[in-house]
């Protein structure tokens, strides 16, 4: 699975989500072990716990967290919070 389409699957299934998707270690070639890690900014977060933002990210990513993602580092905001992140 590439980035880019991580990142699409997130976007489409959370309202005005900007997502930005990077692999955070080389893959291992003899291995299928796609790690990713995604930066998730969006409005829908707001008033929701990490867990509940996290658990919105898997939701939208669904069955491909079984069968594509091995691993997801996940940092979620609202667009406030990433302002004020700095990042």
């Amino acid at each position: 699975m590439e980035t880019s389409e991580v990142e699409r699957l997130i976007e489409d299934g959370i309202e005005d989500a900007d997502a930005s998707v990077s692999l955070p270690r080389v893959p291992d070639e003899d291995h299928e072990d796609a790690h990713f890690a995604a930066v998730v900014v969006s409005p829908a977060f707001e008033g929701k716990s990490l867990v509940q933002q996290h658990q919105m990210v898997y939701d939208a990513l669904g069955e491909s967290m079984t069968t594509d993602i091995h691993a997801m580092e996940l940092k979620t905001y609202t667009p406030e919070e990433y302002g004020d992140a700095g990042e």
